[in-house]
């Protein structure tokens, strides 16, 4: 016997009707290297992967959750079981796009195996249908280790967040010829290794364009080059819901400022006790 479960969408904002898309594929994704530029934007919860999820290729659970939701100074703070609770609510509110979720630091770097172990967890407590993690040539046996057991990887090279330590700051990376070298290295290390796609971050352009061109699978840039073969930023950033964002993003509206009359209109007609009005209570039965 078969039942079909009907959710009542008129009443739960968490369960609108789902348009009638088809998730993309890591195959598919693929295939779009040379081609239409991909489109991929962080999400961190149901209704932001609900937005977004018409318009994008792929959906980022990044954990730069870390300081977009929680207010951490970096990245690396960011737990395992915080990517899972966010990119399970992402899975749950998309539809089309691809989902890949971040692993965070300390969960992949110690040996194949460990990586292994988290992806494995993040899968199965999410639905996310691939993982993401950053680092290099160093890494290469890791994706290669991950892809080699169904695990898609998509890789993450240039200026590396979770390495700010390391790095000391956030500034772009590849000024050097010799750390242009070791970043192209890098990518093709990744690339070559499995990864179906690759983030450049923060990177000086022609790095960006060398790579796109020397690998197989696409690139998907940030701070990069309109030349690799898709985007990805922070959402909040794009609509301008921080004051302060990298001299890479354009903000393509001004969420923040909205938001801030919106709440001050509220908060002045509840001063003058004009909300709530008529339409807004409950008249007793006749």
């Amino acid at each position: 016997m078969s039942t079909t479960y009907t959710i009542d969408t008129a009443t739960s904002r968490a369960n609108p009707t789902p348009a009638p898309l088809k998730r993309l594929t890591v195959p598919a994704i693929r295939k779009r290297k040379g081609g239409e530029p991909l489109v991929m934007l962080t999400a961190y919860t149901v209704r932001t992967a609900q937005l977004l999820d018409p318009h994008c290729d792929m959906l980022l659970v990044g954990d730069s959750l870390g300081q977009v939701v929680y207010g951490l100074p970096s990245t690396v703070p960011v737990t395992l079981e915080m990517m899972a609770a966010h990119g399970a609510a992402v899975v749950r509110g998309s539809y089309h796009a691809l989902v890949v979720i971040d692993m965070p630091f300390g969960s992949y770097e110690a040996s194949p195996e460990k990586a292994f172990e988290s992806a494995a967890f993040l899968l199965k407590a999410t639905g996310a249908a691939a993982v993401k993690l950053e680092g290099g040539e160093a890494m290469a046996p890791t994706v290669r280790f991950l892809s080699e057991r169904g695990v898609p990887v998509m890789g993450h090279v240039g200026l590396t967040p979770q390495a700010v330590n390391a790095l000391g700051g956030y500034g772009a990376r590849g000024r050097s010829e010799a750390e242009a070298a070791k970043i192209v290295a890098d990518a093709s290390a990744v690339a070559a290794a499995g990864a179906f796609a690759v983030v450049i971050e923060g990177v000086v352009e022609p790095i960006a364009v060398a790579i796109t061109e020397s690998v197989a699978c696409p690139t998907i840039g940030i701070g990069a080059s309109a030349r690799c073969d898709g985007q990805v930023l922070v959402a909040e950033d794009m609509l301008g819901l921080f004051e302060r964002v990298p001299r890479f993003v354009k903000r393509f509206d001004d969420l923040a400022g909205r938001v801030g009359d919106a709440a001050a209109r509220y908060a002045a007609e509840v001063r003058a006790r004009q909300f709530p009005g008529p339409d807004q209570v409950y008249a007793p039965k006749d």
